[in-house]
């Protein structure tokens, strides 16, 4: 299977004023076009993992009796699409409030907004680029933590329900060095909690 860069719901403009098109434009076209480009180069030279369900894959790579540095390759790129293709749909501007999961959250966190401080402070605080996570764990309980450059929480074997990619290239156009405006303003496009 060839990986392809997912459309958006929305044009490059939809998430103004919280994240400005250009920005939209070349994260979207440039660095998730460039993970997918990457991650479908890789799988040709392994024609048995290219129908192999993405998350699963990165899940397994480790144990894959291939090269270290195509392992290597299928985590950050594979990790890259996985991750910004879950980044976009969260931020979609149709997205409708989830009751169950808003419920979910409250039962866990005693609010949604004791969740978004723990989740914030996972985002402001991580060092250097990557992500910060709501996902469920095996026991499908809610865990908020951060992952290093493109790691994906699928190589834990989690489910992300929420990912904001506090790499700069998500936000040093509109918030040059100021990653805690950009978290903050990014619950402004997170309608589904």
């Amino acid at each position: 299977m060839l990986h392809e860069l997912p459309k958006l719901n929305y044009d490059y403009d939809a998430l103004e004023p919280y994240i400005d098109a250009k920005t939209m434009e070349i994260h979207h076209t440039k660095h998730h076009q460039g993970y997918v480009d990457k991650l479908n180069s890789v799988l040709d030279k392994h024609p048995d993992l290219r129908d192999k369900d993405l998350g699963k894959l990165l899940f397994d790579v480790k144990s894959l009796p291939i090269d270290e540095s195509d392992k290597i390759s299928i985590l950050n790129n594979g990790g890259g699409h996985l991750n910004h293709s879950l980044f976009w749909e969260v931020m979609d501007p149709g997205n409708e409030k989830n009751e169950q999961l808003s419920s979910a959250i409250i039962e866990q966190f005693g609010s949604v907004d004791s969740m978004k401080e723990e989740f914030e402070n996972v985002a402001i605080n991580k060092f250097g680029s990557g992500w910060a996570w709501l996902v469920r764990d095996e026991e499908n309980n809610f865990l908020i933590y951060g992952t290093d450059n493109q790691d994906s929480p699928y190589m834990h074997g989690y489910a992300p329900i929420i990912g904001i990619d506090v790499w700069e290239h998500a936000y040093y156009l509109k918030y040059q060095n100021r990653r805690a405006e950009y978290v903050k303003a990014w619950w402004n496009l997170v309608k589904i909690i």
